[in-house]
Order: structure tokens, then C-alpha cells, then sequence
């Protein structure tokens, strides 16, 4: 009650609703991917990671040895789509207009669309952003969220609750990060800070180092 107006005032939190359905689809997606075995990975962070780099240098690594999709988020285009399908990999984009970030309800359609009793593992590229995708289960395995040492030194510091949520961390661009005076180091602190259970890992889809140890990781 406002005790200025005498006025009923209700809150409502749209966003606690939004979520709570958002979480009921994730579970559909969990059910539907377990019931074709297949294994699956959210590739969460920001525009110019090299998040499509890497799930190029990972799927051309896999391609032999498992039936792989990818089911890319952008807002507008098909670039990334492209860029993997070049590598083997069933591909469907997921176009999400002004929305920053894919959603269980978005993921489970690709999902629909897919022969999923011919898949083995599906990576979901998330939209390019390191904070709105947090809070939105997608139903996939294991999340994955990729950093690059040319955001600078702070990010996992910046954005502690998306980490705390993530199964593996990859360092991009580590070939790199002694030449722009970056210290890895500082990332392990910082994510010991957070969660020292969490398995971080400097990686460069450009040289493959690393990219075997990213796989055992994610249980490939």
C-alpha cells in the first residue's frame, strides 16, 4: 500500500516468470538430448573472443570420430554459421533480432529441426555477449565461456556470477598474450577467487595450442 495515495500497489517480477519458463524448456531440451545421447555445449562470450574460431578448430579436430552440429546465435547474420559448416558440421542459425542472447525456447526449435538420432555432439554458439546469456539455461551439458586476452586482464573479475556458472573456462588468443603484456596467471587468481573447482584453460584456436586438452575437458 502507498501510504502517500492510499494507492494498491502489486510487483511483479516479470523477469522471475520470464525465467521460470524459460528454465521449464531447458528441461525439455535436457530430456531430449538424453534420450539421443547426445552431448552437448553452450559457447558463451563476447563479440571478438574467437568463439567461432575455436568451434572451427574444434569441430575440423572431431569430425571424424563424431556426427557434430552447431546451432549458431547472431543477431542478423549467417557469417558464423557458414564459417562452421565449412568443417563438416550440420548448421543452424538462430537469428535473434534485438534479443542478446539465445533462449531454451529458440534452442529447443533448431533442436526440432535437427535428425538428432544422427547427431553425436551439438555445440550452441551463443549470441556474442558475456552477460544477458548468464541467467538463461539452454539445457545443453556443459557450459563453456571463452575469454580472450585481448578484452584485457579484467573480465572475470568484471562479470564474477557468469563465471561462477560456467564448467570450463578457455583463455583465447594465449599465443598472443605475453606480446600485449597479459599475464595468464592472473586469470587462474582470479578464478580461484570465485571457484578454484572451475577447470580454466589458456587455449589458441589460431596455433591448436591447447585445443586436445579444451576436448578431454568436455569429455570428447
Amino acid at each position: 500500500m502507498n501510504t502517500v495515495t492510499g494507492q494498491k500497489i502489486i510487483d511483479i517480477d516479470i523477469n522471475k516468470r520470464v525465467l521460470e519458463s524459460n528454465d521449464k524448456v531447458a528441461r525439455k531440451n535436457r530430456e531430449l538430448l538424453k534420450k539421443y545421447n547426445i552431448k552437448s555445449y553452450d559457447i558463451m562470450g563476447s563479440v571478438g573472443t574467437g568463439k567461432t574460431s575455436l568451434l572451427e578448430t574444434i569441430t575440423e579436430k572431431l569430425n571424424k570420430k563424431y556426427r557434430i552440429a552447431v546451432i549458431a546465435g547472431d543477431l542478423t547474420t549467417t557469417i558464423d554459421a557458414d564459417r562452421i559448416k565449412r568443417h563438416h558440421a550440420e548448421t543452424i542459425q538462430i537469428n535473434t533480432g534485438r534479443v542478446c542472447h539465445l533462449e531454451a525456447p529458440m534452442v529447443h526449435q533448431a533442436l526440432l529441426e535437427l535428425d538428432l538420432s544422427n547427431l553425436d555432439v551439438i555445440f550452441v554458439e551463443n549470441v556474442g555477449n558475456l552477460i544477458c546469456p548468464a541467467g538463461y539455461s539452454l539445457g545443453v551439458d556443459k557450459r563453456i565461456v571463452v575469454i580472450s586476452v585481448t578484452e584485457g586482464p579484467y573480465m572475470i573479475r568484471k562479470h564474477p556470477l557468469t563465471f561462477k556458472q560456467a564448467d570450463i573456462v578457455a583463455i583465447n588468443k594465449a599465443d598472443i598474450a605475453e606480446i600485449i603484456g597479459i599475464n595468464i596467471e592472473d586469470f587462474y587468481k582470479d578464478m580461484r577467487e570465485i571457484d578454484p573447482r572451475i577447470p580454466i584453460l589458456p587455449v589458441s584456436a589460431k596455433t591448436g595450442y591447447n585445443i586436445d586438452k579444451l576436448i578431454e575437458l568436455m569429455g570428447l
